[in-house]
């Protein structure tokens, strides 16, 4: 019974502790997103002081509404925690009051056989009724035992109801805890709804500027046209580069073969010669023809981007795929690759992600690579950067630090944030292969 007492003790203390490390996650990754709100709103408020309603505040909007909507699915997973910690704290209560109830009975059954027994002449009589010494001695430790069974009935039964007791504690400040987080997920809950209303708000300005916007998208769409443009013939300038070199590559080592095979050939007559005067047999004019390997197929090259310069870059690129660092520090993503939906009820399909950023801030390499192509368009510059058989590329960007054919590494600054359509900062961030343009958020490292 005690060892039951202990164990039911035991795995008290080990799920309290338990869920007191799962609440403290909650709640670290609680402030984490509360973090990540407050710093939506100071980007939000710096926009509408600046400009009206537009796109780029619309997607702050949405962000911070999904923020909202992680904080509450947090609170609600820590209800449901308080839940079954409840549930779990009152199943051992009632475990305690059946123990208590048993140790109880046990009890009183020993008090009354020891009440029955409790004159001197009872315990004398059972000692000397003995059959003999032996027999006698023990039934005295019997009775000691007996006494000492008592005794520990009763400490049981004070432990048992101490844990009890500290059991409802626990219940009264779980209770307490679910109390105060209910009142945490109302005023979430209206912050969340005053979000959307201020969401709806927006969008219903946007749907009145209809026509700007859908001006605005047809600019974007004629630059990223552009953009895509320069950088395929970015992608085939270094194709047709790769080519010549590959192949100029391949003369130089025929050329290197046919003069080791006509270096043979010579050595080998003239081995020949000398062999036959030494022997004084007449000298062969027919020359002696070095035995030529016939090489095996060439292995089929994976890439004609790919060299023994790049193969070890182009497999560390590969290798740091979800975890390549982002092209600017504080950046927060205004359109997703793909399909975006707009406000105007119309959608627009993007060969890059369009991040955010403070004007003249940054803009970084995401990999060792080479320039290969910097070109301007419209206002602003694309930079392009070879990572073996990949390409990054960046638009929108001014303040250009790097040159073309220049060897840069990850992290380096190759320019700065211009100012986009809006009047906002912001670049679009492309990735691409000889096939073209893929999802760079599937390269990108988890914010």
């Amino acid at each position: 019974m005690l060892k039951y007492i202990f164990s039911l003790a035991f795995f008290c203390v080990i799920s309290a502790t338990l869920f007191a490390q799962t609440r403290e996650e909650l709640e670290k990754q609680r402030q984490n997103l509360k973090k990540e709100i407050e710093q939506t709103e100071e980007l939000l408020n710096k926009n509408k002081a600046q400009t009206k309603e537009n796109l780029y505040q619309l997607s702050l909007i949405n962000n911070k509404v999904n923020l909202q909507n992680r904080v509450i699915d947090n609170i609600n997973y820590d209800l449901r925690l308080l839940n079954n910690n409840i549930y779990s704290i009152q199943r051992d209560i009632n475990k305690y009051d059946k123990l208590l109830d048993t140790l109880k009975q046990e009890y009183a059954k020993s008090m009354v056989y020891a009440y029955k027994n409790r004159s001197n002449y009872e315990f004398l009589n059972f000692i000397f009724s003995a059959d003999n010494f032996n027999d006698a001695i023990k039934r005295l430790s019997y009775l000691k035992s007996y006494r000492s069974y008592r005794e520990m009935q009763g400490q049981n039964i004070v432990r048992t109801q101490e844990l009890r007791r500290q059991r409802i504690q626990d219940l009264g400040s779980s209770k307490k805890e679910k109390n105060s987080t209910l009142q945490v997920q109302s005023k979430e809950m209206q912050t969340l709804e005053d979000q959307k209303k201020e969401q709806d708000r927006v969008v219903t300005e946007l749907k009145k500027q209809g026509k700007s916007i859908n001006n605005q998208i047809a600019a974007k769409k004629k630059q990223m046209a552009k953009v895509s443009n320069a950088i395929a013939a970015a992608i085939r300038k270094a194709q047709e580069a790769a080519k010549k070199e590959a192949l100029a590559k391949a003369a130089r080592e025929e050329r290197e073969r046919k003069a080791a095979l006509a270096k043979a050939n010579a050595n080998a007559n003239e081995a020949t010669k000398n062999n036959n005067a030494e022997n004084n047999a007449p000298a062969n004019t027919k020359s002696v023809a070095a035995t030529t390997k016939v090489n095996a197929p060439a292995k089929k090259v994976e890439s004609v981007l790919l060299n023994a310069d790049n193969l070890a870059l182009n497999s560390s690129f590969e290798r740091n795929r979800h975890n390549l660092p982002w092209p600017v520090d504080k950046g927060y993503v205004l359109m997703h690759y793909g399909l975006n939906k707009l406000p105007s009820e119309g959608d627009i399909i993007l060969a890059c992600t369009t991040i955010s950023a403070d004007i003249g801030s940054p803009v970084k390499s995401i990999f060792d690579g080479t320039v290969i192509s910097i070109t301007q368009v419209e206002d602003t510059y694309v930079i392009t950067i070879q990572h073996g058989k990949y390409f990054s590329s960046y638009y929108n960007v001014n303040s250009i630090s790097v040159q073309k054919g220049e060897q840069v590494k990850t992290g380096q600054v190759i320019g700065k944030v211009a100012a986009n359509l809006d009047g906002v900062g912001s670049i679009d961030f492309y990735m691409s292969n000889e096939k073209g343009e893929f999802d760079p958020e599937s390269w990108l490292r988890h914010r």
